[in-house]
């Protein structure tokens, strides 16, 4: 399944679930519920769960979890991760100076910083470890890649805290939950190959202080939307909805890859 990366929230993948998720009993189905135990992330989650099962059938991850995927693919995958993860580290930093208190900022700088080094230096050794196919030239942002971060980084710096907070949110919970899937299916492989090429990167994003780290996230999204108004809770959803739809595309034009128009 090959998919065009949305220019504006109308355009690109579908995203059925715009009627679906929480429900309080309301005509709209929008969130008025408390936003205590989770309350609020939960409804994103929900609201987008057509995508996220689509992000669970995705061929390249099927075949990262079953280690059938071309090497390639994967390669394709990691240098565009680390063009991804320069451009998130901006937009985690942003969030940290529009941050509310000094212990919200604390973690999005740090988070910002691991984004910056320590896992680009393992997406570096990934690259340059000689374990996947070498590239002629340097890689250029893929169209998924340069939409992604350019949204990340435009919301972060220009709507509210809160939403940029939301926009950033899918990339920690996603990646926690696929990465948690991929270390059990991925189980036999490495038993059987622990140099396999994608261990590393399955074992980082199931490693517990990732887990941890968007866990601290998603009570962080929490926290914004209880002290947000209407309007900046739909933007909320808004941005965590197209955040999401770029991770699906992010992943599937890995193996699915959408060259740019030649210039």
């Amino acid at each position: 399944m090959v998919l065009r990366a949305p220019v504006t929230e109308s355009e690109g993948f579908t995203d059925v679930t715009e009627s679906e998720g929480f429900t309080d009993g309301t005509e709209s189905g929008g969130f008025t519920g408390g936003t205590e135990s989770g309350g609020f992330t939960e409804y994103l989650w929900d609201r987008t769960k057509t995508l996220r099962v689509a992000i669970d059938d995705l061929e390249f991850l099927r075949r990262l979890g079953d280690g059938t995927l071309p090497l390639e693919a994967f390669r394709t995958y990691v240098e565009q991760d680390s063009l991804y993860l320069a451009g998130y580290s901006k937009a985690l930093a942003i969030l940290a100076s529009k941050s509310p208190d000094p212990q919200t900022a604390a973690f999005w700088a740090n988070s910002s910083a691991a984004a910056a080094t320590v896992e680009t230096a393992l997406h570096a050794d990934l690259l340059e470890g000689g374990l996947l196919p070498p590239r002629a030239g340097e890689p250029e942002p893929s169209q998924a890649c340069l939409g992604y971060v350019s949204y990340l980084i435009a919301t972060a710096a220009t709507q509210p805290y809160a939403v940029g907070a939301a926009a950033a949110l899918p990339c920690f919970w996603i990646y926690a939950d696929v990465g948690r899937g991929l270390a059990a299916s991925a189980a036999e492989v490495l038993a059987a190959d622990p140099g396999h090429p994608y261990a590393q990167w399955v074992t980082t994003y199931d490693a517990e202080e990732f887990q941890q780290s968007a866990a601290t996230a998603r009570s962080l999204v929490d926290a914004a939307a209880e002290v947000a108004g209407e309007a900046e809770r739909d933007a909320m959803v808004t941005a965590f909805t197209v955040a999401t739809r770029y991770e699906l595309l992010f992943w599937d034009t890995a193996l699915n890859t959408q060259p740019w128009p030649a210039s």
